[in-house]
Formats: structure tokens, sequence, C-alpha cells
């Protein structure tokens, strides 16, 4: 197995070496933390990727959730993988079912030191976030997250938020921002109407404060759209909002994955304290 390369630059101001990233740090351990999945099937056990066939399981975990099952057209080196520029830079979390070994669910995250590395963070390509230039050196990036068809009861998701949380702890970044998508196929059509309409709905009570907005660099015509669709956010943003997460603007259209996608921030002081004591123990 081929070892992944220690980043060029340091983890963070402390200069944490790499290899913290996979140690158990008490009482909250990471590293192959066993839990029992909601289905009461099997334990799931989650980890940080140390060699490239790791990348690898997650990178099909990510074709097989969007290319396969939500039909994104992935432009992609190796068939059967999602694979960008970014994934070389980033960390790559893993959950997987501890009986079968397969990995089930996965996050990537890309540090300060290592959006420096390679010149911005996914979210740049997708907004101008010139707003948020003085968060940055605290800043990690989410992304790419995705979870079995089989495993969506919300165990596998915990296990992940839990895990990123302790490591940004660890890291000293106390902010994250990420991409939250919204598929455009909604009851088998295709349209931006139920993006439109959730945008309304979120902005009225989750919108950023005017110094930390930003603009999409394609943006959704959500003014041509209908917004008044009756419908809920997907878990997974819903999940975020209940987190203490702000919507950043108005959504992006990413043709690519047929999605539109809501920036979105999150700091660990707004971070209900329930989700604090649950995530953290503090």
């Amino acid at each position: 197995m081929r070892e992944i390369p220690t980043p060029t630059f340091d983890l963070s101001p402390i200069a944490l070496p790499r290899g913290l990233l996979h140690r158990p740090l008490q009482p909250h351990p990471v590293q192959n933390q066993q839990i029992v999945a909601p289905t009461g099937r099997s334990s799931i056990e989650v980890s940080w990727a140390k060699h490239q066939d790791e990348v690898r399981e997650a990178q099909r975990l990510r074709f097989d959730v969007f290319a396969t099952e939500m039909g994104a057209n992935l432009q992609t080196s190796s068939p059967g993988h999602d694979i960008d520029s970014f994934d070389n830079f980033c960390e790559h979390l893993l959950v997987r079912d501890v009986e079968t070994k397969r990995v089930v669910g996965t996050y990537r995250a890309l540090t300060p030191a290592q959006a420096k590395r390679v010149g911005s963070t996914y979210s740049d390509t997708e907004f101008d976030l010139v707003r948020l230039r003085s968060l940055r050196p605290h800043m990690v990036e989410l992304g790419r997250s995705c979870v079995h068809v089989d495993y969506r009861q919300g165990g596998v998701i915990m296990a992940l938020w839990g895990a990123l949380a302790e490591f940004m702890v660890r890291n000293q970044l106390h902010t994250m921002i990420g991409c939250a998508s919204i598929p455009m196929l909604h009851n088998g059509i295709i349209s931006g109407d139920a993006a439109a309409s959730i945008w309304q709905q979120v902005k009225q009570t989750h919108l950023a404060p005017i110094e930390q907005r930003v603009t999409p660099r394609l943006a959704l015509p959500v003014d041509r759209l209908d917004g008044t669709l009756k419908i809920d956010p997907p878990a997974l943003i819903k999940g975020y909002l209940r987190l203490g997460a702000k919507i950043l603007g108005a959504p992006a259209w990413d043709p690519d994955f047929n999605t539109a996608d809501l920036p979105m921030l999150m700091r660990i002081e707004d971070m209900p304290s329930r989700y604090r004591k649950h995530f953290l123990g503090a």
C-alpha cells in the first residue's frame, strides 16, 4: 500500500505532525472507533485514510452515490472513481462496516495550509469568498460527503460529524465551510424549483450577516423559478442548520453534479451546547 505523502505545509499553526490525525485522542478516540449502527445489523468503524488505496475506496463510494445513483456527469481519470484536483490535498475520513470492511461513508477535509498549497478551496470555484478572508487561517473546508444507501439511518453521519469535530479542535480550526447540495431532480422532473423553494425558506431563518455573504459564480436563477413549493431541505442541510450553520448566500448551479449548491458556514462556538457535549464532551 502506498503511504499518503506528508503534506509540505503544517496542518495548523501549532505545527502538528500528520500522524496526530490518526492517533486516538482520549476521551474521544477516532481511529478505529466502533459504534453500533442504528440498524442493529453491525458496527461501524471511523478512521482517517492513511494510504492511497483507502482514498480510492472513498472515491469509489463517491462515484457510486454521485454518478450511479444521482446521475452526476463526472470527469474522472479513473473509471468508477470520483477524483478531482483537490483530493490529493485533503484528509479523507472513512466509516467502515466492521463486518464487511466496506467503506459506507466518507467526508474530505481541506485544511487552511493545504488550501494555501493548492491555491484555493473547492468552494472558491463556485463562490466569491472574499468576505471570508479573515477566517481562512482557521477555516477548514468540508466536502464530498456521502453515505451508502443502506446506511442512511443517521448513525454513519453522526459518527462522521463526531470525528470531524474532534479533528477541528485538535488542529485549532474553529470554522467550517462547504457547499451543501440540493438535487435538481424533484418528483422525477429536472427543475430548479425545489432548490429555489428551499433557498426561500432557509434565508428567512439562517442567513449569515452581510459581512459574511458570498456571491455565486454561476448563480441558480432563483428569481425565475417557483420558490413557493412546500418542500423540506435535504437531511444533511437540516442537520447542518441544527448544528448552528448559517447560509452564506444564494445557491450556485453545478452543471456537472446537476445540483444547486448552498454555501454554508459553521463555527464551533455557534454549535448548541447539547451538540458540543455530544461530539466533544464540552
